[in-house]
């Protein structure tokens, strides 16, 4: 089959139609324990400047955001902070927190130096009247944001939770005319664009170690598959017969699965490459599509999507990862794709289409229970986990254009993250 046939099948890949069976109708559903009540009171600046009350104000807004954004922790309303006596550093009164129900205290100071601002956090355990843990950072006007999310990653360290709030989201973004990859904060602050070519990029994906990014591009002529070094600025061609994309990384960096038609019949078939090697290994073998590989959290598994014999139509699939024991795990309509097997092990969320519209679901491995996270009259597609399993980004047109938006894993706080052009395919680093 020649590569034209090849992206022509993909395209009626994409547009096939079906509704679920009776049996498939899903809830959402809430779930996990109360979140921890905690204190954030203004941060006290010691050099009485505009500058370093603009920088605490700062910092203390990011941090408020990201503290309420975490689902761990519950910032306390601003009004329960009037019955209690101001703030004093020097002389915590823990039975003032413990009487509006804080369990945690974050106090602050900042003080410009030079130019620059320097800040110094400190938790309480309110109830133990102890203090658990300070950090010190300093940053110029420009890095203000990222102190607050590094102190807000202490937060989560503290409590054995992955931190999130210092990673990236890559995505592709034709705000500067074409199609590029770019990268910004978890909430959509601070884009940045990472490669530089009059050809179309698409598909970026994280390595773990969150320096180097796969993507497809066609800047050779077809759909080859890349390395892109982002902070060294380096690249490299990893795959350049016949089509090339939907490049995920092993868990431990060592492989990078992928979809090919490379071989002479043309037919898209899932690969792996051996990164230090640069040998690649073929795993399925058949006369369907299978593409979007996703690797389990231990490295040991893989979730794809095929249209192969006995599927009948787009579904989710997963094998081991040397492309052995291959079984299905979505089960009633015909449309299933993108899987994105969440960090916690325990979920794959994935797109459907009922009724031509594309909405993101999630299935328990575990109970094989379906959780819908999003209802909308628009195409919601490409979902990808944060690091704790608890939020998800995506694109969607449900405000007209493409553009990218956050969601939590139980389809709560639905935020939207990008607004130039049109921006799509997020990936989000593990």
């Amino acid at each position: 089959m020649t590569t034209k046939r090849i992206l022509a099948a993909l395209v009626a890949f994409l547009s096939a139609f079906g509704l679920f069976s009776q049996q498939e109708v899903v809830l959402k559903i809430s779930e996990g324990m109360p979140m921890i009540n905690l204190a954030l009171p203004d941060f006290a600046v010691r050099t009485p400047t505009p500058a370093a009350q603009a920088a605490a104000a700062e910092i203390h807004e990011t941090l408020a955001a990201d503290v309420a954004y975490s689902r761990i922790f519950q910032p306390l309303p601003k009004a329960y902070y009037g019955y209690i006596r101001p703030i004093n550093p020097e002389k915590i009164h823990f039975k003032d927190w413990d009487s509006v129900q804080a369990r945690l205290l974050l106090v602050g100071e900042v003080r410009e130096d030079g130019g620059r601002f320097v800040f110094d956090g400190k938790v309480y355990d309110v109830r133990s009247e102890r203090f658990i843990v300070g950090k010190r950072y300093q940053a110029d006007k420009a890095g203000l944001r990222l102190v607050a999310h590094k102190m807000a990653d202490e937060l989560m360290k503290l409590h054995g939770e992955k931190p999130i709030f210092t990673t990236k989201v890559a995505f592709v973004s034709n705000r500067d005319g074409n199609d590029e990859i770019y990268m910004m904060d978890y909430d959509g602050a601070n884009p940045t664009r990472i490669t530089f070519n009059k050809i179309k990029d698409y598909m970026p994906a994280w390595s773990p170690d969150q320096r180097t990014i796969a993507f497809t591009s066609y800047r050779a002529g077809s759909a080859g598959l890349y390395l892109r070094n982002i902070y060294e600025g380096t690249e490299i061609l990893v795959s350049a017969k016949g089509t090339n994309y939907s490049g995920a990384f092993s868990p431990d960096g060592k492989r990078m699965a992928f979809c090919s038609t490379m071989t002479e019949d043309g037919n898209a078939e899932i690969y792996v490459l051996d990164l230090a090697t640069m040998r690649t290994r073929r795993l399925t073998y058949n006369s369907g599509t299978d593409t979007s590989p996703s690797w389990s959290p231990t490295g040991r598994e893989i979730a794809f999507t095929t249209d192969r014999l006995g599927a009948g139509s787009p579904q989710i699939y997963v094998m081991d990862a040397e492309g052995s024991n291959v079984r299905k795990v979505s089960f009633g309509g015909n449309y299933h794709d993108a899987p994105a097997w969440a960090p916690t092990g325990d979920r794959i969320a994935y797109v459907s289409r009922v009724e031509n519209r594309f909405d993101l679901y999630v299935l328990n491995l575990r109970t094989n229970q379906i959780v819908k996270l999003t209802e909308s009259n628009a195409f919601n597609e490409s979902p990808s986990w944060s690091p704790d399993g608890r939020h998800l980004v995506f694109s969607s047109n449900m405000s007209g254009s493409i553009q990218v938006y956050s969601i939590d894993y139980d389809g709560a706080n639905l935020k939207r993250l990008t607004d130039r052009g049109e921006n799509k395919l997020p990936n989000w680093t593990n």
